[in-house]
């Protein structure tokens, strides 16, 4: 069995959890997610660092990338057999099972 040894430096108490529920992250001093990389929504709190000083315009760049990825999650068409995982792909064809799209 190996031993997990944690950062000395590393404050549990005071760590603060990414606003997005479904990521892991910590928000790191610059105020971004070191997980995803998404800004803190809030306040952070005193003594937690300073405020990022990149430029909004790159969480806005990840943002919109992200509304992309939503939108071509919206567009999926699902394997018409209720028992398989796969979408239809772009021959009309499920990509996990093959298929065909009724």
């Amino acid at each position: 069995m190996s031993e997990i040894i944690f950062d000395e430096n590393e404050d549990w108490e005071k760590r603060i959890l990414c606003s997005d529920e479904s990521c892991i992250g910590t928000i790191g001093t610059d105020g971004l997610c070191k997980e995803c990389g998404k800004g803190y929504e809030g306040k952070l709190p005193e003594g937690h660092g300073t405020v990022s000083s990149k430029p909004i315009a790159h969480v806005e760049q990840k943002t919109e990338e992200k509304s992309s990825e939503d939108d071509d999650w919206e567009k999926r068409v699902l394997c018409s057999d209720e028992s398989c995982i796969g979408v239809i792909g772009p021959d009309g064809k499920c990509k996990e099972c093959g298929k065909q799209l009724k």
